[in-house]
């Protein structure tokens, strides 16, 4: 799978994890599609996706004994050194620890990290 293949997985796992998790009705820029995504926000995708793909790999697909959490964190630390690269000042919800991200949040990170295994398999 290309980067730009996985930074899509990335997003329609994001949408559809906002759409299963996210309490209520999301704001319109969670669920964006991907023709409408902005660039840096595709990049970002794409690096995390490669950043995961490759934590997988060099585990030897052994990714898979990892708790939910920390398949979670992992996306959402990644995505957290995105947020820096592309902002000079992002938003503390952009940036925060995984302990202050909403459960909705935690849980679709992990299903992000998921998706990703699964499409290595």
């Amino acid at each position: 799978m290309s980067q730009t293949e996985g930074a899509r997985l990335f997003r329609e796992t994001w949408i559809a994890g906002v759409h299963q998790h996210f309490p209520g009705e999301p704001k319109a820029g969670y669920v964006t599609p991907w023709a409408d995504t902005p660039q840096w926000e595709r990049e970002a995708a794409g690096s995390v996706y490669a950043q995961v793909r490759q934590f997988i790999e060099i585990s030897d697909g052994h990714t898979s004994r990892l708790s939910r959490e920390q398949k979670g964190r992992f996306v959402a630390t990644c995505w957290t050194a995105q947020m820096f690269k592309h902002f000079d000042d992002p938003k503390p919800g952009y940036v925060a620890d995984w302990p202050d991200l909403p459960s909705w949040q935690q849980e679709t990170d992990a299903d992000i990290f998921e998706a990703i295994e699964k499409a290595l398999s």
